[in-house]
């Protein structure tokens, strides 16, 4: 399969990973590498985590599971195969300095760390504007 980034292109990006309407948090892939990811993710006020013009901590959690999920999807589109269904096995880590509020565009950088017999242990910070508002490290299934 062709290289298709960056993209912003909502419809390809959700082919890509099992979630759909209205539980997508993630609208863009910046950059792709075997071992990393950069995704993006605009916060919209009708998004099912905005409480207040607030994104919750949940969504954050969510957005940085789905980045995973992106890169695990985009790997796959590139083999010409149909991604797998991923689950978040354990969340070792998670540190939220800012939530984000409506109209912020998180930049989020997936890291994998360790994969072995279809877990993987990943780094994740997302930024807004260059500034880190969050950390976790995850391990994430493949069913």
């Amino acid at each position: 399969m062709e290289n298709k980034l960056p993209t912003s292109d909502q419809n390809f990006v959700e082919s890509l990973i099992p979630q759909r309407f209205p539980f997508v948090m993630v609208n863009s892939i910046a950059d792709y590498s075997e071992t990393q990811l950069i995704s993006g993710f605009e916060v919209k006020e009708e998004n099912i985590f905005v409480q207040n013009g607030v994104f919750q901590a949940s969504g954050l959690i969510e957005h940085q599971a789905q980045s995973v999920a992106l890169h695990t999807g985009y790997k796959y589109y590139l083999l010409g195969k149909e991604a797998p269904t991923g689950y978040i096995g354990a969340i070792k880590t998670f540190e939220a300095d800012t939530l984000p509020k409506v109209g912020d565009i998180l930049k989020t950088e997936a890291t994998i760390l360790n994969e072995m017999m279809g877990v993987t242990l990943v780094e994740i910070i997302t930024k807004i504007n260059d500034t880190v508002i969050a950390k976790s490290q995850m391990k994430t299934v493949v069913k």
